[in-house]
């Protein structure tokens, strides 16, 4: 059986990517530009789906994924929905702040012990959240 700090590092790693996908949706819910509107949706499906493949990922080594980002960050989720900003370049910076938050948090995540299948998993859904934040730049130039 894998160790189960894989697991929960994996898990904890998951929890990251469900908020990144829960303040998409605030973003999405206040943006009045439609192609802008349209770039975050696209981040926010493949947010969900890297959540998915880590979910998966979690199930193949016996353990049960995270359904939430859990406790803390729902907290901290429900006082960023407050703190958004209402203009679209100040709102796509704070995103763009954010992915760069994530992708720092998650490389500490994940440097401790993964098997060489779940640290490649991990290494190709940071390279994803780069392109995030590339993508993000060009929308705020």
């Amino acid at each position: 059986m894998v160790n189960n700090h894989v697991i929960n590092t994996l898990n904890d790693f998951l929890k990251g990517q469900y908020m990144g996908i829960h303040s998409y949706e605030n973003y999405i819910q206040k943006i009045s530009d439609e192609q802008i509107k349209r770039e975050l949706q696209k981040i926010q499906q493949e947010l969900k789906n890297d959540a998915s493949k880590v979910a998966e990922r979690i199930q193949n080594l016996g353990g049960k994924p995270a359904d939430s980002e859990g406790i803390v960050g729902s907290i901290q989720g429900y006082i960023n929905h407050f703190t958004i900003p209402n203009d679209t370049s100040e709102m796509l910076e704070d995103a763009l702040n954010g992915e760069n938050k994530g992708i720092q948090m998650a490389k500490e995540i994940v440097r401790g012990d993964l098997d060489p299948e779940s640290l490649q998993l991990i290494k190709e859904l940071l390279n994803k959240d780069r392109s995030h934040v590339e993508r993000l730049r060009g929308l705020i130039q």
